[in-house]
């Protein structure tokens, strides 16, 4: 509860947008989400005290399955009702270059395994017996040695950037004027502005809903953006989106792709949508409105997608907290060469969420061997190599563009292939190694008994 109060403590900023409506809901929210979160880390707690209750095992293998037992609970609050794998273990070396890169190969489900046993060792060195505590130090050392180690290998690669020049647009509209009568105007005319300035670029990249309209109905709208695409530049944005169909209209949350001419050359839909923030589960028996604006709730899309854009590298889409979701970013069929995040962490003020979430992004850049780059309405936006270090970012609350060159994506990494499988093995591999160091110490001290016996 303490741990998850503190983490996701920025959600209530997003109930004082529309204040009168929600601002009685934000403290029960974070209340009632961080108890609903707590319920995972307890599976781990109950399953790990009903094995050691029925089997004794020695120190070290106590500390390897309370790391077990933590991993599989956090995959599991990574994909139970859609999920929710925020602020994982191995975010705590996001910061730490080399010890990030391991998530390059077993993901940062992996990487939460191996950084919960790193962080338990020091106590089992505490619990243990004077003549195993030298054993347990060694062990220790080759593990953080081992991550460094590894990591710094990959840290080794130099790779040269692309010749694809980025403008990241951050036009740090207030949520609560976003929607507001009369704001579009003043949107478009702000993000048309920055977008103008001098500077070469090849893409131009506004953030999530940038527009606070349906664009490809808007032909004045689609008309201005010739005024900041001449010479074949291409818009990746951000913008609502709706269908008509039998059964009515449907609304998704888009990212088009436009020309010069305003004409839409592709689209991505945002698949991995935000409860009670983009629809309403088990609308209809929950008497409970969404906290966004909109006409209605919106429709998931197909799933990953890469997008073939004329004249630019390949690029997948994940909108907003979809960058949260390890392995679930990127089209297996038809890797990108770069990922782009467009997104709105306006509805997070200057909390730690906006933080938080830049972290996920960095552990996706990694463990998928490809540059992110992001765009946020009020931050951060940033342009992230495949090594998950920050190239270029603008700071919450700031109003400005970066203009840099698109960072090379690195060859697949076993993680792209193989996805959470990879962490599977390395707690397996890691198992089969206690067991066999196990069973050959027992065998020694077997041996050496009945030496000393006879």
């Amino acid at each position: 509860m303490g741990q998850f109060g503190f983490g996701v403590s920025w959600i209530a900023e997003s109930f004082y947008v529309d204040s009168e409506r929600f601002g009685a809901l934000a403290i029960p929210a974070v209340a009632g989400l961080s108890a609903g979160l707590a319920i995972f880390p307890a599976i781990a707690a109950m399953l790990f005290a009903t094995i050691m209750q029925r089997r004794a095992v020695g120190d070290t293998t106590a500390g390897l399955l309370l790391a077990t037992c933590w991993v599989a609970a956090e995959w599991l609050r990574g994909h139970v009702l859609t999920g929710f794998p925020w602020n994982l273990a191995a975010y705590a070396l996001v910061e730490h270059a080399a010890l990030r890169q391991p998530a390059a190969w077993v993901g940062s489900y992996g990487l939460s395994f191996l950084t919960v046993f790193i962080g338990l060792l020091p106590g089992v060195l505490i619990v243990a017996a004077p003549n195993r505590r030298v054993p347990v130090l060694v062990l220790f050392a080759v593990v953080v040695m081992g991550l460094w180690g590894g990591g710094a290998l990959r840290l080794g690669t130099n790779v040269p950037p692309t010749d694809s020049a980025l403008r990241i647009v951050q036009g740090n509209v207030p949520q609560v004027e976003k929607w507001a009568p009369g704001s579009r105007e003043r949107t478009l005319e702000k993000y048309l502005g920055l977008s103008a300035q001098p500077g070469r670029f090849d893409l131009l990249l506004w953030p999530e809903t940038a527009f606070p309209g349906f664009l490809d109905e808007d032909a004045l709208a689609r008309r201005r953006l010739s005024t900041v695409l001449p010479d074949g530049r291409i818009l990746l944005t951000g913008v609502p989106d709706r269908v008509e169909g039998d059964g009515g209209t449907r609304y998704f949350n888009t990212v088009q792709a436009y020309d010069g001419s305003g004409e839409i050359l592709t689209g991505y839909a945002k698949h991995h949508l935000v409860p009670f923030g983009e629809y309403v589960p088990l609308r209809g028996w929950l008497p409970i409105e969404r906290l966004t604006e909109g006409l209605g709730d919106f429709t998931p899309g197909p799933g990953p997608r890469t997008l073939a854009i004329p004249g630019a590298p390949l690029v997948a889409v994940a909108i907003c907290y979809e960058i949260i979701f390890p392995g679930q970013v990127v089209d297996d069929l038809f890797r990108p060469d770069w990922i782009f995040n467009a997104t709105n962490d306006a509805w997070f003020g200057t909390s730690i969420g906006p933080e938080q979430h830049l972290a996920s992004a960095r552990m996706r850049a990694v463990e998928e061997g490809l540059p992110v780059v992001r765009a946020a309405n009020t931050g951060i936006s940033a342009i992230i190599d495949a090594k998950g270090e920050i190239i270029a970012r603008l700071e919450t609350g700031q109003t400005g563009v970066i203009d840099a060159s698109l960072p090379t994506a690195l060859a697949p990494t076993p993680y792209a292939r193989f996805g959470d499988w990879t962490s599977l093995a390395l707690i397996c591999a890691v198992w089969a190694l206690a067991f066999t160091v196990g069973l050959v110490r027992r065998r020694f001290n077997s041996e050496k008994s009945k030496s000393e016996e006879s």
